[in-house]
């Protein structure tokens, strides 16, 4: 494991030497607080050493249906700390919350580590699998951002929907549609895309790793409810929500909590 997430870190580390910040930076905001880098990472260090990690967790997803809303499987923070640790080591990685900040011009932090929502796996397996259009909102004090890395895109059909400028009166929507492969990004401003994942046709695969950063890592205990509800009926069952969270580790933020709120 120590090899692997050593693998992992210098991998990231040099995927953020390559790209240009500057020119990245501009594009985001043109695309209303979201972006696509395509191949971010190799695919072929993603298919030799984090697809084997997501095959690994297959037994631990939890599949969900809310009608017209979505329909699929997931597999959250808690898990992933106990049985594929590397998934946070790419999450947490200095490097990586870096170029994150650099490219939205904020401070970010990780989600605390009661947050089963902060480093999750997003499986579309089978035939219709699909999310409906939405935005990412935040029960933070602060702002929320979310980065989708490509693991496994064996589908013609499955894609990621975007709707930019959708709430800016002076310009007209836009729509776009993503398919990012194993390595490839999608970065962006969860309350400024309005988004979906079309849906999975038979024999079919595609497989998300989500992380979310956020600019105040406070929330309310009303909130905290709120989103606990909403992650144990939309993504990991309300076992999860009985489930200890791992211990903080050196580079997570203070737990979360009602700190004068």
């Amino acid at each position: 494991m120590e090899n692997l997430t050593a693998s992992v870190e210098e991998a990231v580390t040099r995927a953020v030497e390559r790209v240009d910040v500057e020119r990245v930076r501009q594009e985001y905001w043109e695309q209303n607080e979201c972006l696509f880098l395509e191949r971010f990472l190799r695919p072929e260090l993603v298919e030799r050493h984090l697809v084997p990690e997501v095959d690994k967790l297959r037994p631990n997803v939890h599949r969900n249906y809310i009608p017209r809303h979505k329909k699929g499987g997931s597999v959250g923070y808690y898990t992933l700390a106990e049985k594929a640790p590397v998934f946070l080591t790419l999450y947490k990685s200095p490097a990586f919350i870096d170029f994150v900040s650099r490219l939205t011009g904020v401070h970010l932090l990780p989600c605390p580590d009661d947050d089963p929502h902060a480093c999750a796996l997003y499986f579309y397996t089978e035939p219709g699998d699909h999310m409906g259009f939405h935005y990412d909102n935040s029960y933070y004090k602060g702002a929320r951002y979310t980065v989708l890395l490509g693991l496994i895109q064996r589908t013609e059909h499955c894609r990621l929907v975007c709707r930019l400028h959708k709430e800016d009166p002076a310009r007209a929507t836009k729509e776009i549609q993503i398919a990012y492969g194993p390595g490839s990004l999608v970065i962006f401003n969860g309350e400024k895309l309005y988004h979906a994942v079309t849906p999975l046709a038979r024999g079919e695969e595609r497989v998300v790793l989500t992380m979310e950063y956020v600019t105040n890592p406070e929330m309310t205990a009303f909130k905290r409810f709120v989103s606990n509800m909403k992650d144990a009926i939309a993504y990991f069952g309300f076992a999860a929500l009985l489930r200890r969270p791992p211990a903080p580790s050196p580079l997570s933020p203070p737990p979360r909590g009602e700190r004068g709120g």
